[in-house]
């Protein structure tokens, strides 16, 4: 009973101030006007993605040989981006994939222009608002609870009455969370109705569950930066000091300290001992498919070394290409010759009648060379794997260590995981492209496809491509996002904890 009333006084207490009105009205207009944009923002790269599709279905339907296999998938743009753009928008979205080429996370290009003024606006998305806004009315909410009434004595008239120190601590924390949730909840509902009202966006049943898990963690998040508050409350004896000391610890966990770390633990310029030594092993691996291929063409009854045995000419496909995925100017020697693969590209629309009796022994050539290109291609991959974990994964996690010394950087891990933009969303991606190219190449295993006349010819007819492998994309599950979410969730609610307890012993041993 008395902490109810407790709860009452101050929530009405809170809902009389202007801070409270203002609260709201600009989380409105902030987050209403941002939605909008973001929404056009999202309708533009769904037009692009869809224009990509178109065309590269188009490219593909104009080969025709089987050694003309090469396809650009592309990434969908991720409609909860709008919460938390995370890396959405910063990678590539398009990759190449190739039978004799593995792609990676960094290998690959943007689809689509690019309106510059759009994404400046666009790139302040949801969470960010809630990140900056939210946390400062968190602040300004919690400065005076305790040193604005002990400043004014009406603390020490509540003390006098046979009510617990903890319970008045319990009713300014449930009045306070209450009020800062109203413009909280009212933004974000506002924001799924704009989405469902949108004719561009349809959302599912796991989208509203990982809203939900977005939702929880602005509340969580919200907590946090009002209990750092109301221990500058107590601690305070004054509340234009508490006021001071709180716009300094926001301004050094909102502003400051997530660039410090950003800037300071910027990755440095990997070894050129480590990327030497990755190209010199991939040179080797190869190497080793061009001796088998030389070998096998000096053990066929037709002399020389023309893989088309004097069909087409000199064959103008076998070099070096694919790319290292290294960006760093000392690598561009590594990216011009990290892939030696053999690109039986040639398209032979007619086949003169005498060269006839050398068809079988093409045939056993791409029969023979194709499927140790794949395999080979497979174990450099294994190489570049490991030196791109280094280079790139390892400092971003790192980073991302460091961030977690903030709540804002945890808050925005969690939210980023939730919405499937994080750095695991976009592996995803490049994990479902990797296997799709996997199927592809099963499926031309299936049909034999390496022996195959087409391959290299298409005199006798083209390839139907109708019955081709087509690649699409699902995002993992809401139960991954959950997961991935998890930890930074948890050391959110590790540090309410932690705040509640330090407040309340030192709010126990204060004087009034």
């Amino acid at each position: 009973m008395i902490l109810t009333t407790l709860i009452r006084r101050e929530l009405l207490d809170n809902l009389m101030t202007f801070r409270f009105a203002a609260a709201v009205l600009i989380m409105l207009l902030l987050v209403v006007a941002s939605t909008i944009v973001l929404i056009k923002d999202y309708d533009r790269r769904l037009a692009s993605y869809s224009a990509a599709v178109k065309s590269n279905h188009e490219q593909m339907q104009e080969r025709d040989t089987y050694s003309g296999i090469s396809w650009d998938v592309v990434r969908p743009p991720n409609l909860l981006s709008i919460f938390n753009v995370g890396l959405d928008k910063r990678l590539n979205n398009e990759v190449f994939v190739f039978y004799s080429y593995v792609p990676t996370l960094w290998d690959g290009q943007k689809y689509g222009s690019t309106n510059p003024f759009l994404n400046l606006f666009s790139s302040i998305d949801i969470t960010f608002i809630f990140e900056v806004v939210l946390s400062l009315m968190a602040l300004i909410f919690a400065y005076d609870a305790l040193a604005g009434e002990r400043e004014r004595g009406t603390l020490r008239l509540v003390l006098m009455h046979p009510v617990s120190r903890a319970k008045i601590l319990l009713a300014k924390y449930i009045s306070a969370m209450i009020c800062l949730l109203v413009p909280l909840l009212i933004s974000l509902l506002l924001v799924v109705i704009l989405l469902m009202t949108s004719s561009i966006v349809s959302l599912k049943v796991d989208d509203f569950l990982r809203i939900g898990g977005i939702v929880l963690s602005s509340i969580v998040y919200l907590s946090v930066f009002y209990l750092s508050g109301m221990l500058i409350s107590v601690m305070a004896r004054r509340t234009g000091t508490a006021l001071m000391l709180a716009m300094f610890v926001w301004g050094f966990l909102v502003l400051v300290y997530p660039n410090v770390i950003l800037v300071a633990i910027n990755p440095a310029q990997p070894s050129q001992d480590r990327l030497e030594s990755a190209f010199n092993q991939i040179e080797q691996i190869w190497e080793a498919f061009d001796r088998e291929r030389k070998d096998y063409l000096a053990n066929d009854p037709i002399p020389g070394e023309d893989p088309h045995f004097g069909i087409v000419g000199e064959d103008p496909h076998f070099g070096m290409v694919g790319g290292s995925g290294f960006n760093y100017e000392h690598w561009h020697k590594i990216q011009s010759t990290l892939l030696y693969t053999y690109l039986a590209g040639s398209n032979i629309e007619k086949l003169d009648d005498k060269f006839e009796a050398r068809v079988p022994h093409v045939q056993n050539y791409y029969r023979f060379t194709v499927p140790k290109t794949i395999d080979t291609a497979e174990r450099a991959w294994l190489v570049r794997k490991q030196v791109l974990e280094s280079v790139f994964v390892q400092p971003a996690i790192v980073d991302r260590i460091f961030l977690r010394f903030s709540p804002v950087g945890m808050y925005d891990a969690a939210t980023q995981a939730w919405a499937g933009t994080d750095l695991f969303g976009l592996r995803d991606f490049y994990e479902a492209t990797r296997k799709y190219r996997r199927t592809v190449v099963d499926y031309l295993y299936d049909i034999n496809a390496f022996g195959d006349r087409r391959w290299f010819s298409a005199d006798k007819g083209s390839v139907d491509w109708e019955n081709f492998p087509q690649f699409s994309f699902q995002r993992s599950g809401v139960d991954i996002n959950a997961m991935r979410a998890l930890p930074d969730l948890l050391l959110l609610f590790m540090m309410n904890l932690i705040l509640f307890i330090v407040i309340l012993l030192v709010f126990q041993r204060s004087k009034v």
